[in-house]
């Protein structure tokens, strides 16, 4: 009988050699990118006919503000959703995740009727106001802010704080796990956007970089070699962003509470 904790050498040794093979097949296509890539960058940006340089600028200023509107606008949402009683909370609540069966081609062309007749095509507005609300953030952070220590609240209030006051100087600070991993899943969604910065982004001065990158794979003159260097950049701050954050990823993701009732 095999003592209790012992490990079977034969079990490790597959498992490793099992990670080892699944890790070289996930990483060949990105060596291929950067390999036929990196010789190419500097004419990525020389390419007089392709604004690179501007849809990396205007793809950081979206994916930023898209970001940062979704922390400030889901967060005190979802803890009003936890915290704050109110007559007919369960179906505001109800009506949230109804929302996330909705499939996002349903809601694409009104969508986009409300943002021409804006007047924000081609226009960095109509790229970021439309995707500065989630109902899956909210509902994520509302479950976060269920189990979080009803103590560390009372004790605010005790010092005077308003409800406002508790959340910004006692919540917030105490949720930064939940916080960065919101950040990171959006700031990535964000960034990976091609079919609606596609149809709003009708000039090229707006372009984003996932609508650069298309315009080097056409069937006339598809410029491989530009592609790959292109994208072998725009991933690098989706590589930062994850570099920086990943510690909290994991954790937030797990303190968001599914669990939850």
């Amino acid at each position: 009988m095999r003592p209790v904790g012992h490990r079977n050498p034969v079990g490790t040794v597959a498992r490793g050699v099992a990670l080892a093979v699944a890790a070289v097949l996930f990483l060949l296509p990105f060596a291929v990118l950067v390999r036929d890539g990196l010789a190419a960058v500097p004419q990525v940006f020389a390419d007089g006919e392709l604004p690179f340089a501007r849809s990396l600028l205007n793809s950081t200023v979206v994916a930023v503000l898209q970001t940062v509107g979704q922390l400030l606008l889901c967060a005190p949402a979802g803890y009003g959703l936890a915290r704050i009683p109110f007559r007919g909370e369960p179906v505001v609540r109800y009506a949230i995740v109804a929302t996330l069966l909705v499939p996002t081609a349903v809601t694409f062309v009104p969508s986009f009727v409300v943002v021409s007749s804006l007047g924000w095509l081609s226009d960095l507005r109509g790229l970021v106001v439309p995707g500065l609300f989630s109902a899956l953030n909210v509902f994520l952070f509302r479950q976060y802010f269920r189990d979080f220590p009803v103590a560390l609240e009372e004790a605010g209030r005790l010092d005077g704080l308003s409800r406002w006051g508790v959340f910004r100087r006692v919540v917030l600070p105490n949720s930064t796990g939940v916080l960065a991993a919101v950040a990171v899943v959006d700031f990535i969604a964000s960034w990976n956007q091609f079919l609606w910065p596609l149809v709003i982004a009708q000039d090229s001065s707006s372009w984003t970089v996932q609508v650069a990158l298309s315009s080097l794979l056409t069937a006339q003159n598809p410029k491989v070699a530009l592609l790959f260097a292109a994208a072998a950049v725009s991933i690098l701050p989706i590589v930062l962003v994850f570099v920086l954050l990943q510690r909290h990823l994991v954790r937030g993701v797990t303190e968001t509470g599914l669990t939850g009732q």
